[in-house]
């Protein structure tokens, strides 16, 4: 049974197939207030000739047997197309999803609705084709025009599902491979090629309604100047996508920085990257910007940096220092979740407040929170191995030493403040 919404289209479509036979009709009405022809007027003329009598009879202008051939070539049409969308929904794509590759199915998939468009378009045009259309107004020409428009409009159509079908194969092949380099190629041809159909598909239409392709080409040429004035920026960013393209400073996922923005990149465009900052806002970076900027990838670190100061008080001794600093040393060798690469522990200051041990290594995870936690590791193991020595972390003090005897400082404070007082 079909549903409610296919049978208020199927009324809708019939509608519109008996208004626009009824407005052809009433142009052609009456055929001396009026000029009008076919669009195979050889055609009609055979088939009047050989008709019988009562088929050439006619209403409001037009005879029985151009409504009765207009009604058929739409009938058809309709026929075609279900008859399309059965074999191409129930046999053929069905049959292509039993073979070894995915790519023949969707491809059936992709050329099913538009085929089916495309034979019910063929039927309008039969239709057309025998009724008498006024050409003053010229109702013919409007008509053959519609026509044209519709079915490139059914070509160009096909061929955007086409290029979604090899958009969908690629980014599954691409899935497949460890560079993220085709992962962000992907998308970006799939809109290269979109707008180069629609562009291709543009010139052909204006080419099929009788205008010079070659004169709108000199049109375009003239204005092109104040066009490529106004859209700078635009062509800034494009040439900035394709430098970015054939550098690769960053691909889908990285963490980077670019400028004052940091975060995770989420899509790279035609115009921007698109980065999710860490306070979860979406920021657009246009491509010429970052095409000029220096950019920070963090993921591709190899392995992350730890550089800090541990500072002990000033009790303690050198042979105490010197201990310390092996221990630390000791601590940062023995920890899974460094790099053995290179590891530096020197007493290297005497700080306003404590005795500086410089403290730099660097932890094998670059993963934010694994990276904390060797961190944090690594330092509660030093604060154990400083108490087991006896040995405390140093807080900001301050010591104020005030020489000589009582007496005299405050024979010096009373006189300052009798100063004071004159």
């Amino acid at each position: 049974m079909p549903s409610g919404n296919e049978l208020t289209g199927r009324k809708l479509l019939l509608s519109v197939i008996i208004a626009a036979m009824a407005l052809c009709a009433l142009y052609a009405y009456p055929a001396e207030a009026a000029e009008s022809d076919t669009l195979m007027p050889e055609f009609s003329r055979k088939v009047g000739n050989y008709s019988p009598e009562w088929l050439q009879f006619k209403v409001l202008g037009v005879a029985v047997w151009q409504f009765v051939v207009s009604f058929f070539c739409i009938l058809v049409g309709l026929v075609l197309k279900k008859i399309s969308d059965f074999v191409f929904d129930r046999k053929l794509i069905p049959l292509l999803e039993k073979t070894p590759y995915n790519f023949d199915n969707l491809l059936g998939a992709a050329g099913s609705k538009p085929f089916g468009w495309l034979l019910l378009l063929l039927g309008f045009c039969g239709a057309f084709a025998v009724l008498p259309l006024p050409v003053s107004p010229n109702v013919r020409e409007f008509v053959n025009a519609t026509l044209k428009v519709l079915v490139a409009s059914d070509v160009i159509w096909f061929l955007f599902r086409i290029v979604d079908v090899a958009h969908h194969y690629l980014m599954k092949l691409s899935s497949r491979t460890d560079s993220k380099l085709d992962d962000q190629l992907v998308p970006v041809m799939r809109k290269a090629l979109k707008v180069s159909i629609a562009v291709i598909g543009f010139v052909w239409v204006v080419q099929l309604l009788g205008y010079s392709v070659t004169g709108l080409l000199a049109g375009l040429g003239v204005g092109g100047l104040a066009v490529a004035l106004a859209l700078q920026d635009t062509l800034g960013n494009f040439f900035g996508s394709i430098v970015i393209f054939i550098d690769r400073p960053f691909s889908t996922g990285d963490w980077i920085k670019i400028g004052d923005i940091e975060g995770i990149v989420e899509q790279i465009g035609f115009r921007s990257t698109r980065i999710r900052t860490w306070p979860a806002t979406l920021v657009s970076v246009p491509h010429k910007t970052v095409a000029s900027a220096t950019i920070d990838n963090w993921s591709s670190m190899p392995k992350r940096r730890v550089k800090q100061v541990v500072g002990v008080t000033y009790d303690t001794t050198a042979d105490q220092m010197e201990k310390a600093v092996a221990g630390i040393r000791d601590v940062i060798e023995n920890d899974d979740g460094v790099h053995k690469g290179f590891i530096l522990v020197r007493f290297t200051e005497f700080g306003d407040s404590s005795l500086n041990v410089f403290v730099y290594y660097f932890t094998k995870s670059t993963e934010w929170d694994t990276h904390l936690a060797t961190k944090e590791r690594i330092n509660l193991a030093i604060m154990r191995m400083l108490d087991g020595m006896g040995l405390s972390i140093a807080f900001p003090t301050t010591t104020v030493h005030i020489e000589g005897p009582p007496e005299n400082r405050i024979g010096e404070e009373s006189g300052a403040g009798s100063q004071g007082d004159g």
